[in-house]
């Protein structure tokens, strides 16, 4: 029986997260991974999500923050800090278990989660 019923948004089945546990880290890693081993998870696709909305972020902070002449130098190193932190909130989030969104960007959804 799992803990989780499985037709409510933002949750699966225990069954999903146990086997799909190091998937979910690793998507923060290397988002595109739950699309090529876990296609069916619901916990490591969300996660997945994730990873994806949170490599977008750092590629448009890195950019726009980058454009910004001197005051940029203190801000680029800033924001990496920060996404830095939310990539560990995210792999902390999968390794538990939990599919809590990332603070301020989680509640994107790019990923068609199962």
């Amino acid at each position: 029986m799992s803990m989780f019923p499985p037709d409510q948004p933002g949750t699966a089945s225990q069954e999903d997260v146990q086997s799909n546990k190091w998937i979910a880290a690793a998507a923060y890693i290397l988002f595109f991974l739950p699309l090529l081993a876990a296609k069916e998870s619901r916990f490591a696709m969300y996660h997945g999500n994730q990873g994806l909305v949170l490599l977008l972020t750092s590629i448009a902070a890195n950019v726009v923050l980058g454009l910004i002449p001197l005051l940029g130098l203190l801000l680029v190193p800033l924001a990496n800090l920060a996404l830095l932190v939310l990539a560990i909130i995210g792999i902390m989030n999968a390794i538990n278990g939990t599919m809590k969104p990332l603070p301020l960007i989680g509640n994107v959804r790019i990923i068609k989660v199962p």
